[in-house]
């Protein structure tokens, strides 16, 4: 069953008795979690007809017995186990033979970060109940998140502001639902974001120092770069960090620059890089900063920053201040760069 399929199952109020939910999208399984509950247990019977048990301390006989115990004052009771990825292996081969034969009006909801289909409970679940993953969105599918979120919210993004929020708040939901509930609550009445308000809630000069220690470098300009650099270290993030994020930084416009090569159209892009689509105009005008044989000589300066940062004797601001001059100075003779 996938997500989507389950959220039909909820809406028709036709929920499975067995459900195992599990993956690395931890906003959309928390919210279906709560979505069930809502849908299966009113608030006036929840402390009849709700029990919750975590995976590392249950006792397999104490969960069933409450599984196998009629509603109270109501058609379904709910039955959740957290941390499901922790419950013992004798516990969980206990659970078995009640897969197979489970109560009707009793939801037994497992939750967990992920599954082993090698184990014989897995292969029995997958026979009687339904397992559902909640697989972590690309980067590329955030704007669509957030587009929906504020539609939700009736709410509405220009171009350019949703493109500085994705920007500013990476790929976490979680932290991108926080950020969108301030800036909502900034917006008041107003119902379309623009990028003076994302800039007055949405902090994260981190990102943009990079994008911008990016442009610096391929103009050449290792003071502005050196700078840069320097109001990071200020801010306080992390050495290893910022080289982390230079790293991926270079490798998006490494890709970018071979597929504008092969002649790949700008509309794919963006799906083929794995970025969302408003950052793609930045990335083309930057990859070009570079020749094509740069790229693979600033990936060995990347390894040796990282040995270096990672050694004792290292001073990191040293490290890094060299990879940016080193990066600066680097001319693509062969593509008559100067």
């Amino acid at each position: 069953m996938t997500p989507t399929e389950l959220k039909r199952a909820i809406q028709a109020r036709k929920i499975p008795e067995l459900l195992f939910l599990y993956g690395e999208e931890g906003f959309y399984l928390d919210k279906a979690v709560q979505t069930i509950r809502e849908a299966l247990v009113a608030a006036d019977t929840r402390d009849f007809n709700f029990s919750l048990y975590h995976g590392k301390t249950l006792q397999a006989e104490a969960v069933l017995d409450t599984a196998r115990t009629l509603p109270v004052l109501a058609s379904h009771r709910l039955v959740l186990i957290k941390d499901a990825q922790e419950i013992p292996a004798a516990q969980l081969e206990a659970f078995i033979p009640y897969l197979k034969d489970p109560v009707a009006e009793t939801c037994l909801t497992f939750v967990g970060d992920k599954i082993d289909g090698r184990k014989k409970f897995f292969q029995e679940f997958k026979k009687h109940g339904a397992l559902v993953e909640f697989k972590k969105l690309y980067e590329n599918q955030i704007p669509a998140f957030v587009q929906e979120q504020a539609r939700e919210r009736q709410r509405s993004f220009t171009e350019d502001a949703l493109a500085l929020f994705c920007r500013r708040v990476g790929s976490n939901l979680q932290e991108v639902h926080g950020e969108l509930g301030k800036l909502f609550d900034y917006l008041g009445a107003k119902t379309l974001v623009d990028t003076a308000d994302v800039a007055a809630i949405v902090s994260d000069t981190r990102v943009d120092s990079i994008f911008d220690l990016t442009n610096v470098l391929g103009r050449r300009d290792a003071a502005e770069g050196l700078r840069l650099l320097g109001r990071l270290l200020d801010e306080g993030v992390a050495p290893l960090l910022i080289l982390n994020m230079m790293v991926r930084h270079f490798r998006q416009l490494w890709k970018t620059r071979e597929l504008v090569e092969q002649g790949v159209p700008h509309r794919d892009l963006a799906r083929r890089v794995g970025v969302n689509p408003y950052f793609i105009d930045g990335l083309v005008r930057q990859c070009k900063s570079f020749g094509p044989r740069q790229y693979p000589v600033f990936f060995d300066i990347f390894l040796a920053a990282d040995l270096a940062l990672k050694s004792s004797g290292a001073h990191p601001s040293a490290v890094l201040e060299n990879l940016v001059l080193t990066i600066a100075a680097h001319r693509d003779a062969a593509a008559g760069r100067e």
